[in-house]
C-alpha cells in the first residue's frame, strides 16, 4: 500500500528535510549564507541576562572567570558536533542516534533538546514582551501572546525564508547593538572601573571564590546546547571541496563552535550593562532585564528619553525576532524527530512548530524569567551530561573502532537502545541532580556542571569499551554504502525519490525504503532485525496478557508521571520564592498533601493507559492475523483468477485465429485442387488458353485469400504479443506536454482529416512532466484512432468535435480526450478495457487497443485511465498521470559505481 504523505511533510521546502540526511540537491546554499544565517541565531537577550544576573549575584571576578572557563569548554565540546553534522548532513537528533543512544533512546535527548528550544524561547519572548511593555504600555500577557504568534509565518517556510530573514536585519541589529557600548565606553571610560570592582549586591564578593565560580560557571554551561540550534543550519552546508575548502573550514568554525565567542562577548557586555543600569538607578530587578537594561545603555547615548525607548526597544525586537525563529525552527525539528518514534505518526514539521510555541507561552505566563538561574542550573546537569556522552562517542569510541565511523540514525539499522549514551548520560545526571541538591557538599553543589559533563564523558567510554560496541548497529546493511551519495533511490512505499544515504533496504517489502517510511511503519516490528533464517514474515503470536509485564509497564509510567509531576510542583514552589520560614513549611506540607493526592489521581490514568495498550496490542495482533488470512484468500482468488484468464485467452485466441486459418486453409486446399486439375490437362493436352486463364484467375484470387487472412493473423499475433506488456523499454525524460501531444497528432492529422474530424488542442504551453514519452505517444495515438474508428455514425450529419483538454497541480495532471459522437452506453462501459472486448468483431476489430492503453497507463506511466460520458454527448476518456513518473533504480549503472570488489559480490 503507497503511503501519501499530507502536502505540507510532501513539500521539503516547507519540511527542510526534518527527519532525513539533507540532499545534496536541496543544500545548494553558500557556505557563507548557511554561517550567516546560524550566527544571526546567536542575537539571543538572554545571553545579556545571564551575564547580568551572576554578575550581581557573584560579583564580576566570580562571574567573569566563569564566562571564560565555560565559554572554553562550550567551544571545545561542540566543535566534533558541528563537524560530524556538517560532514553527515544530520541534525543532531539524528546524530544521538548513531552516535551511542541508539533508535528510541534519542528521544530522551530529543526531549532534553527540545526543553532547550522552548525554555529559551520562553525567556526571550518575556524580554520581548517586557520591551514593548515599556514603550507601548502592551500589557505583559498579551505581550507574551503576540511576540509568540508572530515568528509563526516565518519559520513556517523554513531555512529558506529565516535565511533571508538574518541576512535582511544582521547588519540593523550589529549597529544597535555596537552603538551604545562604543558611546559609553568613549564618553566614560571610569564605567569600565566600576564594572570589574563590581562584588556583588551584597558587596562581599569582590574576591575570587571557588564555590561561586562554580555556580556562575553551572549556569553558563547551560549553554552548551546551543550547539544544537547551530547545527540544524550547518547540516546545509554544501559538500566540502578543494575549491570551496577554506570558505567551508571558515563557516564551519564561526557559525559552530565559534557561537560562544561572540555568545561570551554579549554575556559579557550584559555584565557591564547590568552595572551602568545600577550606577543610573536601577533596581536590581530591572537591572538584568536587558529591556530596561538596554534603556539605561541608549539613555547615554541620545538626551531624549522616548527616543531612548524607542532605539532599545527597536533593537530588542530585531534581536528576539532573530533568535526566536531558530529556537522555533529547532524546535520544531526536536518535537518532530521525538514523536516519529514514539507514535509511528508525523503530521508534519508545522504541526510541532505550533506545539513548541504553545508550550513556550505556558512558560512564559508562569514566569520563567524570575527564576532564570534556578531553571538554567538545573536543566544544565541533563543537556551537559546529554553532550558529553556524545563528545565521548564523535572524539573516542568512533576513532578507536567501538563505534561505527559513521553516523547511522536509520531505525532498521539500529538497536532501540543503546546503554552507552543512555546509560552514561542517565548515570551523569543523576549524581549531577544530587550534587545541585547538595548531597555531596558545597563543593558538589558548586561544581555540578563540570561533574555532569566529566562523568559522561568517562562514563560512556567505560561502558563502550565494556559492551565492545554490540549496541550500536543491530544490521549490517551495506547496500547502499558505496554508492554515490547524490544516487536517487525510490522508496517503495511512499513512490518518491531520496538520495542513497537516506535508503535503507527492507527484507519484508523487499524493496527500498526511505528513513522516514521505515520509521513510520507500525507492523513490522522491527522484522529486519531479525536473525538470519527467520520466517519470511512476522507472524503474530498469540495474545496472552502477563501480569509481571502489565504491573512493570504500570509502575514504570506511574514512576514517570510520578517524576513529571514532581518537578511541576517543584517548580511551582521556586517561583512562589516565599521568605517567610513558617509560611514555607505550611506550603510544603499542603503541596505535599496535594501531590500525594494528584498522585493517586494519576495512578488510575496510568491503570487506564497500560490496558488501554495491552487492549491496543490485541487488535493489532487480530488484525494482522485477518490480514494473513485475508492475503492467503486473495493469493487462492488471484490464482483462481488467473486460470480463468488463461481460459479466456485461449479462447479469445482460438475465436480470433480461427477464421483467418479457416479461410487460408481452404484456400490452400482450393489452390492444391486447381493446381492438380491444371497439371493433368497439361498432360491430356487439353490446357487451352481459356482453362489457363481460369487457372490464374482462380489462383490469383487463392493467393489474395491467403495474403490477407496472414496478414490478419500476423496483425493478431502481434496483439496478442502485447498483452504481456509491462514497460516500453525507454527513459524517463522531461518532457513538454503541448509539444508532445502536437508532434503525436502530427503523425495522426491524416487519418483524422480524412473522417472529418475537428480537432481541438486545449493544453497550455511548459506544463512539465517527467515521464515516458514512448508510451504517452503510444496512449494518446490509440486513445485518438479509437475516437476516428468508433466515436461517430458513418454519414451522421452534424460537426465532428474531438477535444483534447488538460489541467495540472503540483503533483498530478488530468488530460481528457473527449469527443461529441454516439458515446458508449453505461452497460458496455466497464467492459471497454477488457481484452477482447469489441463491438466490431465484424469489421476487423479485435478488442485490444483500450486495454493495451489501460496497461501502459497503470504500468508504465503510473496513473489511471478512467471512461464517462463527455458533457453535451460523445464519451470522454480521462488519464490521470503524475507529474514524476515512477522510476526503477537503474541497478546496472549503481553496480558501475561501486568498487571492484563490492559488484563482483553484488
Amino acid at each position: 500500500m503507497k503511503r501519501e504523505y499530507q502536502s505540507w511533510v510532501a513539500k521539503e521546502s516547507l519540511e527542510d528535510y526534518a527527519l532525513r540526511h539533507a540532499a545534496s540537491s536541496y543544500r545548494r546554499w553558500a557556505p557563507r549564507v548557511m554561517a550567516n544565517t546560524a550566527i544571526g541565531g546567536i542575537s539571543f537577550l538572554a545571553l545579556e541576562a545571564i551575564g547580568a544576573s551572576i554578575t550581581l549575584s557573584y560579583g564580576f571576578q566570580n562571574a567573569m572567570t566563569a564566562i571564560v572557563v565555560a565559554s572554553i569548554v562550550i567551544f571545545l565540546v561542540s566543535l566534533p558536533i558541528a563537524y560530524a553534522c556538517a560532514v553527515s548532513n544530520v541534525d543532531i537528533d539524528l546524530l544521538t542516534r548513531g552516535a551511542g543512544f541508539g533508535y528510541l533512546g534519542s528521544t530522551i535527548t530529543s526531549l532534553i533538546y527540545a526543553s532547550f528550544t522552548f525554555i529559551f524561547f520562553a525567556l526571550e519572548t518575556a524580554i520581548w514582551a517586557q520591551a514593548l511593555n515599556l514603550a507601548t504600555g502592551l500589557s505583559l500577557p498579551l505581550g507574551y501572546l503576540l511576540c509568540s504568534l508572530v515568528i509563526v509565518p516565518v519559520v513556517f517556510y523554513g531555512v529558506t525564508a529565516i535565511n533571508r530573514l538574518q541576512a535582511w536585519t544582521q547588519p540593523l541589529w550589529l549597529a544597535l547593538l555596537a552603538l551604545p557600548v562604543l558611546l559609553i565606553l568613549y564618553r566614560d571610560p571610569s564605567v569600565v572601573g566600576a564594572w570589574t570592582s563590581y562584588a556583588g549586591l551584597d558587596g562581599s564578593r569582590g574576591h575570587f571564590d571557588p564555590l561561586l565560580f562554580g555556580a556562575a560557571a553551572g549556569v553558563m554551561l547551560a549553554l552548551a546546547a546551543q550547539i544544537g540550534e547551530q547545527a540544524d543550519y550547518l547540516r546545509f552546508l554544501p559538500e566540502r571541496t578543494a575549491a570551496n575548502r577554506r570558505e567551508w573550514w571558515a563557516a564551519l568554525l564561526a557559525a559552530g563552535p565559534g557561537w560562544i565567542l561572540i555568545g561570551a562577548a554579549k554575556v559579557t557586555l550584559g555584565s557591564l550593562l547590568a552595572v551602568l543600569a545600577l550606577r543610573t538607578g536601577a533596581s536590581a530587578a530591572q537591572a538584568v532585564e536587558p529591556a530596561h537594561m538596554f534603556v539605561h545603555a541608549y539613555r547615554q547615548v541620545v538626551a531624549d528619553p522616548g527616543l531612548a525607548l524607542a532605539l532599545a526597544a527597536l533593537f530588542v525586537t530585531v534581536s528576539q525576532v532573530k533568535i526566536n525563529v531558530t529556537n522555533a525552527y529547532s524546535g520544531s525539528l526536536a518535537w518532530s524527530n521525538c514523536f516519529v518514534r514514539l507514535a509511528h505518526y508525523h503530521p508534519g514539521r508545522v504541526v510541532w512548530l505550533v506545539f513548541n510555541v504553545v508550550i513556550a507561552l505556558l512558560l512564559t505566563l508562569l514566569g520563567i524569567f524570575e527564576t532564570l538561574q534556578t531553571v538554567l542550573s538545573v536543566y544544565s546537569t541533563v543537556a551537559l551530561a546529554w553532550i558529553g556522552a556524545l563528545v565521548a562517542d564523535l572524539v573516542v569510541l568512533k576513532r578507536t573502532g567501538i563505534s561505527p565511523p559513521f553516523v547511522e540514525f536509520k531505525r532498521a539499522n539500529l538497536h532501540d537502545f543503546n546503554p552507552v549514551g543512555c546509560g552514561a548520560t542517565a548515570l551523569a545526571a543523576a549524581v549531577a541532580l544530587l550534587a545541585y541538591a547538595g548531597v555531596f557538599g558545597p563543593w558538589g553543589q558548586a561544581f555540578f556542571g563540570f561533574v555532569a559533563l566529566a562523568l559522561s564523558f568517562v562514563a560512556a567510554i567505560v561502558i563502550g569499551y565494556a559492551t565492545r560496541g554490540r549496541w550500536y548497529l543491530a544490521r549490517q546493511d551495506d547496500r547502499w554504502r558505496g554508492v554515490p551519495r547524490t544516487t536517487l533511490v525510490e522508496c517503495c512505499v511512499c513512490e518518491r525519490e531520496y538520495e542513497a544515504p537516506d535508503m535503507v533496504h527492507c527484507p519484508l517489502y523487499g524493496g527500498s525504503l526511505c528513513s522516514l517510511c521505515c520509521g513510520l511503519e507500525l507492523h513490522c516490528h522491527d522484522f529486519c532485525k531479525r536473525p538470519a533464517g527467520a520466517e519470511a514474515a512476522p507472524r503474530p503470536a498469540r495474545f496472552r496478557p502477563q501480569v509481571l509485564r502489565r504491573f512493570g509497564r504500570f509502575l514504570g509510567l506511574l514512576g514517570v508521571v510520578a517524576v513529571l509531576i514532581g518537578a511541576a510542583f517543584l517548580l511551582t514552589y521556586r517561583f512562589m520564592d516565599l521568605h517567610d520560614a513558617a509560611t514555607r513549611d505550611e506550603l510544603v506540607r499542603v503541596m505535599t498533601r496535594l501531590y500525594v493526592a494528584t498522585l493517586a489521581v494519576a495512578s488510575l490514568g496510568a491503570w487506564w493507559i497500560v490496558l488501554s495498550h495491552e487492549a491496543q496490542e490485541q487488535g493489532e495482533r487480530e488484525l494482522l492475523e485477518s490480514l494473513q488470512h485475508l492475503e492467503s484468500t486473495r493469493a487462492s482468488l488471484v490464482e483462481t483468477e488467473k486460470l480463468a484468464s488463461l481460459g479466456a485467452l485461449v479462447a479469445g485466441v482460438a475465436h480470433e485465429i480461427n477464421t483467418p486459418v479457416g479461410i487460408t486453409v481452404t484456400s490452400a486446399s482450393f489452390l492444391s485442387d486447381r493446381i492438380a486439375e491444371t497439371e493433368a490437362a497439361r498432360r491430356d493436352g487439353r490446357l487451352d488458353d481459356e482453362a489457363l486463364g481460369r487457372y490464374l484467375a482462380d489462383a490469383a484470387g487463392s493467393a489474395r485469400l491467403l495474403l490477407a487472412n496472414a496478414t490478419r493473423m500476423a496483425q493478431l499475433v502481434q496483439n496478442f504479443k502485447q498483452l504481456a506488456i509491462d514497460r516500453v523499454p525507454e527513459a524517463r525524460r522531461r518532457l513538454d506536454l503541448r509539444e508532445a501531444v502536437d508532434e503525436t497528432l502530427a503523425a495522426l492529422a491524416p487519418r483524422v482529416a480524412e473522417a472529418g474530424i475537428e480537432l481541438r488542442i486545449d493544453i497550455p504551453p511548459g506544463l512539465v512532466l517527467e515521464s515516458y514519452p514512448v508510451a504517452l505517444a503510444q496512449v494518446l495515438s490509440n486513445l485518438v484512432l479509437n475516437a476516428v474508428q468508433h466515436a461517430f455514425e458513418p454519414g451522421a450529419p452534424g460537426t465532428r468535435r474531438l477535444l483534447l483538454r488538460a489541467e495540472a497541480d503540483d503533483e498530478e495532471l488530468r488530460l481528457d480526450v473527449a469527443d461529441n459522437g454516439r458515446g458508449i452506453a453505461p452497460a458496455l462501459r466497464t467492459r471497454v478495457f477488457e481484452p477482447f472486448y469489441t463491438t466490431r468483431r465484424l469489421q476487423g476489430g479485435s478488442g485490444l487497443g483500450l486495454y493495451i492503453v489501460n496497461q501502459l497507463v497503470a504500468r508504465q506511466l503510473g496513473g489511471s485511465l478512467a471512461l464517462d460520458a463527455a458533457p453535451g454527448g460523445g464519451a470522454r476518456f480521462a488519464l490521470c498521470l503524475p507529474r514524476v513518473a515512477r522510476q526503477t533504480p537503474d541497478v546496472g549503472r549503481i553496480l558501475g559505481a561501486l568498487p571492484r570488489t563490492r559488484r563482483d559480490e553484488a
